[in-house]
Order: structure tokens, then sequence, then C-alpha cells
């Protein structure tokens, strides 16, 4: 029997060195969550008595389970956009190419030719669609695909927002002056073609209120509203957008630009004629230049022409029992009936981690810890070669009697 004690140690410990060995090579491993060997004993029950007395003996160990470490890694910094950590619980979900479910802390993603985000082992990464808002638009998760090329389309100006000062000490001017108070403001056609919009302002007589025109040239020009301030400097008419239609002579099969100028920002004071803001929501078309992912997942892909908008959300998982999660290699695991199903949802809701843009999880493998482990291990091992040897040497000795 002694011998049988021995061997279970023997191969106990063998496979001990062989958990920590996986453990040093995955040091550097992405997502990479150590491992341990758990022992337990095992009983000859064939030497109890009946009553669970002392003569019960032991026959060896076993490896009863091997068991993952979910703890959270270090996160570091890559600065690449594709790359994504979790901060906090959960996992990133996958469809492999056996279209089976798997789930990984491993945040390494490219891009494939046909802007699909995928692993390094080519499972794809699965999210949720939006709208503009970012708001989710669907329940059930699905390949994350992200425009490679494709354009954002021109939008034309249907609005601009004003907000300046006009100088109270401004005297009035002769007639057909030059107006010098003056900026400008670029709209877009349908097509995306750029016309400048001028605007100037000119001083004109009041009796309890102040009032100024605003024209479209320094001198004649077109008028475009008329503006009146009240005594305290605050703009009292028009409060409401006033209608622009900008005539397109360089583009016309492009359509004249109408959009509407809201002055209810402006104000009179003794101060220095300034431009405090000048914007409007049109845009020309743009080519994909980049994207990047917030905490909460949402992915956001970035144009030529400063627009924004949102391609979709990071999908997470979670576990009642991540360890009875199934490692199926490549970073990646699969649900099991001791895991539990997955609780599907969002980066940051509920049990979820939140997303740490242009960073990569480390694995949680303590190296100095596992050195230590190994050489603990390493003795184990001796020792119960020792035993064997012991044994051999007694059972020699009682072959050898006469």
């Amino acid at each position: 029997m002694s011998f049988q004690t021995g061997l279970a140690g023997l191969n106990a410990s063998s496979r001990s060195l062989d958990v920590i060995g996986n453990n040093i090579a995955n040091a550097n491993t992405t997502g990479m969550k150590s491992s341990r060997a758990e022992f337990g004993d095992l009983v000859a029950s064939s030497l109890g008595l009946g009553g669970g007395g002392g003569l019960q003996g032991g026959i060896g160990v076993t490896i009863n389970a091997i068991a993952q470490q979910f703890t959270q890694g270090n996160i570091t910094i890559t600065g690449n956009n594709l790359d994504v950590a979790i901060n906090g619980g959960g996992f990133f979900q996958l469809t492999q190419a056996d279209g089976s479910t798997a789930y990984t802390r491993d945040g390494a993603f490219k891009l494939d030719k046909d802007g699909y985000i995928k692993t390094n082992t080519g499972s794809f990464v699965m999210g949720y669609d939006t709208d503009l808002t970012g708001k989710t638009t669907n329940t059930t998760p699905t390949k994350r695909q992200l425009p490679t090329t494709a354009p954002i389309s021109a939008k034309a100006t249907t609005a601009v927002v004003t907000e300046f000062n006009l100088d109270a000490r401004t005297v009035l001017p002769a007639p057909g002056a030059t107006r010098t108070d003056g900026t400008a403001v670029t709209v877009y056609d349908s097509q995306g073609s750029a016309i400048p919009v001028s605007l100037y302002f000119e001083r004109i007589a009041s009796t309890t209120t102040d009032n100024w025109d605003v024209y479209d040239a320094p001198t004649g020009g077109n008028l475009i509203a008329s503006l009146t301030f009240g005594a305290n400097g605050s703009l009292v008419s028009p409060i409401a957008p006033v209608s622009l239609t900008v005539t397109n002579t360089a583009h016309p099969v492009a359509g004249d630009v109408v959009t509407t100028i809201d002055f209810s920002k402006a104000t009179q004071y003794g101060a220095a004629f300034s431009i405090s803001n000048l914007s409007q929501n049109g845009y020309p078309p743009g080519e994909l230049t980049g994207m990047s992912i917030n905490e909460s997942g949402l992915i956001t892909a970035r144009y030529s022409n400063g627009q924004t908008q949102y391609n979709g959300q990071l999908a997470m998982a979670d576990f009642r029992n991540v360890q009875g999660l199934q490692p199926l290699g490549g970073n990646a695991f699969s649900a099991t009936f001791s895991s539990g199903d997955p609780l599907v949802g969002s980066p940051g809701v509920g049990r979820m981690g939140v997303i740490q843009s242009g960073a990569l999880e480390e694995s949680n493998i303590d190296l100095t810890a596992e050195l230590v482990n190994m050489m603990t291990a390493q003795r184990s091992y001796q020792a119960n070669a020792q035993n064997i040897k012991t044994q051999d040497q007694i059972m020699s000795t009682l072959v050898n009697l006469r």
C-alpha cells in the first residue's frame, strides 16, 4: 500500500508542477488567470471497521480540482484604440468560428478586412446596435462590425447659433459708412459645399431701446435681421431664430441653403465687440479616420470632417460561479452547468466592470509566488520519490530474509 501512497504523491506533485509551470509560461499572456492545484487525501475505506475507528488509513493524495483564480490583473496602457481592458467583473462575449459562444478577458482586438472586431484567435466580438444618441436598439448581442472606409454623407446647414456682444458705446455711423463690426460663418449645402455667410452689424437711431441691423455685407447688402436691446443690455427681439435663405451661386444644382440664425444670446454692453460662439449644424462629407471605445463600451467612429458617430456597444457577460467555466485555450472560456447561464449586459451595469480603452489587462500571475510554489512542489516530489525508495529498500530487506 505504501508504494501506492508514494506513487499517488508523485502523480499529484507532478500535476501540481504542471499547473505551476503553465502559470509561469503564461505570466505575460494578456488577460490570463492563474490556476491552482487543489489537493485532497485518499482514504482506504477497506481498512475501516464499521465504526470509523482509528484503523482507517490514508492511501495518498489526489488533485481534486484545478481552480482558476479570477482576480483582477494589472492594467497596462497601450495607446491602441482597439485594446480594451475590463476593470471589474465580467467577460467579453465572443462567437467562435464554429458558431459556439465563448468568453474572454483578453481585450486585444483587431479589425478584419470586412470591419468585424475579432480576437487574435479569430473569434467575433459581440455587442449591441445603437442609435445616434448611443442608446441600444437590440437586446441580443450580434457580431460587431465597423465601417472600414465608408464616408459619412454631407449634411446641409439648417441652424446657425450666435453669441456675441455689441459695444454699447458705438456712435451712430454716417450714412453709407462702412460697417466695421462683423464676422462670417460657413454653411454647407446638401452636397457639402461650403458657402461663407457674412454678418455685419450697424447701429441705428433709437429712443428707449438700442437697435442694430444685421447685413450680409460691409456696405449695402441685404438686411438679415433687426436687433433690439433693452436698457440692461439683453436682447429684446427677435428671441426666436430668424429665417435665412443663402443663394447657392457656386453650386446651384445642390439648391439654396435654407437655415435659421439664433441671435437670442446676443448682448449690448459697454465693452468691445466680440464673438464668443458662432456655430452651425452642417458639415461636408468625411472619411473614417479612427475610432474609440468609452468606459460604457460605446464605440465611436471619428471622421475627417470633425464628426463622430456611435457605432455600437460592446456586450459583456458574467456568471454566478466563474470557477465553473471551462477553459478552451486561446484565453477563452465556455459556460458549463456548474458556471450557470451567462448574465449578459452592458459594461458598467450591475455586476459588469467598466471598459478602459487603449489598455490591456495583464495576467494576474505572481511570478515570484509561482517560483516559490515550484520549489515547494519540487520538494514534495522529491519526498514522495524518497518514500518509494524507502519502501523499496524495506521490500528488499524482507525478500532477503533467510
